[in-house]
């Protein structure tokens, strides 16, 4: 059985899931220790990403629920509520530069 695991401010790792309960393409919410939410995606090449669930331009906890892309080779997951695209590697908004979201490493084991 592959775990997901997400690196956590205090550099432990939380196990999320197990790996094959991440449908490509879509995404899913995980509750962290602290009481904040990431999103985490697997996208269709198989590989994994996770930044924070909350959507900075409304405070809805709902990236999760966003559209993956792609744009210029960068993979990103663009909000369900107003569009915006935030970079799956690096969480900066690519329609708004002053804005980024928090990103969370993230392994396999």
């Amino acid at each position: 059985m592959t775990t997901l695991e997400l690196s956590l401010s205090d550099n432990s790792w939380m196990t999320v899931c197990e790996e094959s309960r991440l449908t490509p393409g879509r995404g899913m919410a995980a509750l962290l220790p602290d009481g904040r939410q990431a999103a985490v995606f697997r996208d269709r090449a198989g590989r994994t990403y996770a930044i924070d669930n909350r959507d900075p331009f409304t405070g809805a906890q709902v990236l999760s629920r966003g559209l993956l892309g792609s744009a210029e080779g960068r993979p990103f997951v663009a909000s369900p509520l107003l569009k915006q695209r935030f970079d799956l590697e690096t969480g900066r908004c690519l329609d708004d530069d002053e804005v980024a979201v928090a990103v969370y490493p993230v392994r396999t084991v």
